[in-house]
């Protein structure tokens, strides 16, 4: 299933990114440089399974690595490590279209 997200994607639209970045403990200046941000993603699997996202921004670029349906710890893009967030029912949709 996850081969069809493998490639390279760049993000169309962000809709209520300021209120989750709020709700999982993301400070000012932090929200103020992820609204701004466009990243292209990348997504790959790995001989093991893995699979990578990578975003890329004029910012910073993160890299997450993980197997579908396990749990697993993230260094965010403002430093925290976190493993399960609750994020107070804020959802925030985040639309991308693959990148030809």
């Amino acid at each position: 299933m996850v081969e069809q997200f493998v490639g390279k994607w760049k993000m169309t639209s962000s809709d209520n990114f300021d209120e989750y970045m709020k709700a999982v403990g993301a400070g000012f200046a932090s929200r103020q440089m992820a609204n701004l941000a466009k990243p292209s993603l990348s997504i790959a699997v790995d001989e093991q399974g893995f699979i990578s996202m990578k975003a890329v921004t004029t910012f910073k670029t993160l890299e997450i690595k993980f197997h579908l349906d396990e749990e697993f710890d993230e260094t965010t893009a403002d430093d925290r490590k976190v493993s399960k967030c609750i994020m107070d029912d804020v959802v925030a949709v985040r639309t991308y279209e693959k990148d030809v």
